[in-house]
């Protein structure tokens, strides 16, 4: 379909893989327009740690100066249980320790930021748009947007997320390729600190099958994260944030009642189940899925910004020394050993993050505690990134 010498693609989506697609892609002579459905940039997500090959990458891309001006650097990790009494805490050298000298702590936002504000002028940034109709051929794809516009590029990326509605156009229905993981998860931003969590740290209050994380890390930088487990994760998303989080987190008595009253009037609050994707192929022709579209390791693997800085990274890197067929299979033979061995570990780390049964509670919590041993650090590091 395409008939331009300069290769064009449309990005579906402005996350991190989207952003990250737009600007490899401009970099190498790519024209490019991104579909946002969003009617502006989005803020806030959760606390995440940069690293491995998504630090790697962000350091090619000349990112990794900006993204680190924006590190958080939080003084103490605190852990207590429903009461609000606290066990124990890890000092935050301790913690980045644990990560190693090639990660950077920050919120999700504030990646997208850093990635929005390095797009170059030339990349055509379309909020509040969606696609209507994808058709395609061996030798490109047809666009049709929400807005009535037409656009023909050789390439169409899905990078629009767990839910992509591109992804079920093409790929077909999700429920083939979701793996739930029987969480629930909710993020939040909050306009003040609630009482009793100081400045500098991440406090995380934790019952058998529930956790709740308070980050108070200065201005535009003080969230809440809920974890809770549940058989039913169809029932609980026809609820609101604020009617679902109500009963598990019920006899928390300290500091989360405070939180939960901010949810209602929050535009901010993400809430959703904590799944996977498993999908045997991540292309159709010129249709090719990014992202958490493609692999969604879930927020328990602790990997996916990594993955999408560098799957957009590598994307790139291919498409501009192969014609884009050869291109797309080299890039997914190389990657999809790292998103499943990604996979593997969210699905074992579940059990960390709101544990199921008392055992597996006090085992989080020695294993937290031992922190301080630089051999259980190394041990702790190999594991993340097993």
């Amino acid at each position: 379909m395409s008939k331009t010498t300069q290769r064009k693609a449309v990005i579906v989506g402005a996350g991190i893989a989207g952003l990250a697609a737009a600007r490899r892609l401009s970099e190498i002579g790519w024209e490019v327009v991104v579909a946002e459905k969003a009617p502006e940039r989005r803020g806030g997500g959760y606390l995440l740690a940069l690293t491995g090959l998504g630090y790697q990458s962000a350091d090619r891309m000349g990112l990794l100066a900006a993204l680190s001006a924006r590190a958080l650097n939080p003084v103490e990790f605190r852990y207590a249980n429903a009461a609000g009494r606290f066990g124990y805490c890890v000092p935050g050298d301790t913690m980045r320790a644990v990560l190693g000298q090639d990660a950077v702590i920050l919120f999700r936002g504030d990646i997208e930021s850093v990635l929005y504000d390095a797009i170059p002028g030339n990349v055509d940034l379309q909020f509040g748009q969606t696609v209507d109709e994808i058709t395609q051929d061996d030798t490109g794809v047809q666009v049709t947007l929400a807005s009535g516009g037409t656009l023909t590029a050789d390439l169409l990326i899905a990078a629009d997320g767990l839910h992509s509605a591109t992804r079920r156009q093409v790929f077909g229905p999700e429920k083939g390729f979701r793996r739930d993981l029987g969480h629930m998860l909710a993020a939040t931003t909050l306009h003040e600190p609630p009482d009793g969590i100081p400045d500098g740290t991440v406090s995380t209050f934790t019952a058998v099958g529930r956790t709740a994380t308070i980050a108070n890390l200065g201005p535009d930088h003080r969230a809440a994260f809920f974890d809770y487990t549940t058989n039913d994760t169809q029932s609980e998303l026809g609820k609101t944030a604020f009617a679902a989080l109500a009963t598990p987190y019920e006899d928390f008595r300290t500091v989360i009642p405070d939180v939960l009253t901010q949810l209602p009037t929050s535009a901010t609050t993400y809430f959703d189940t904590v799944s996977q994707l498993v999908i045997d192929r991540w292309t159709d022709n010129r249709v090719v899925l990014l992202g958490d579209a493609a692999w969604c390791v879930s927020l328990f693997a602790g990997y996916g910004a990594s993955l999408a800085l560098a799957g957009a990274d590598q994307l790139a890197t291919a498409l501009d020394q192969q014609d884009i067929p050869t291109a797309l299979r080299t890039w997914e033979t190389k990657l999809r050993p790292e998103t499943t061995a990604s996979q593997r570990r969210g699905s074992r780390n579940a059990r960390l993050h709101a544990p199921t049964n008392r055992l597996r509670l006090l085992a989080r919590d020695l294993s937290m505690r031992a922190t301080v041993f630089p051999p259980v650090r190394q041990l702790i590091r190999h594991q993340l990134r097993a």
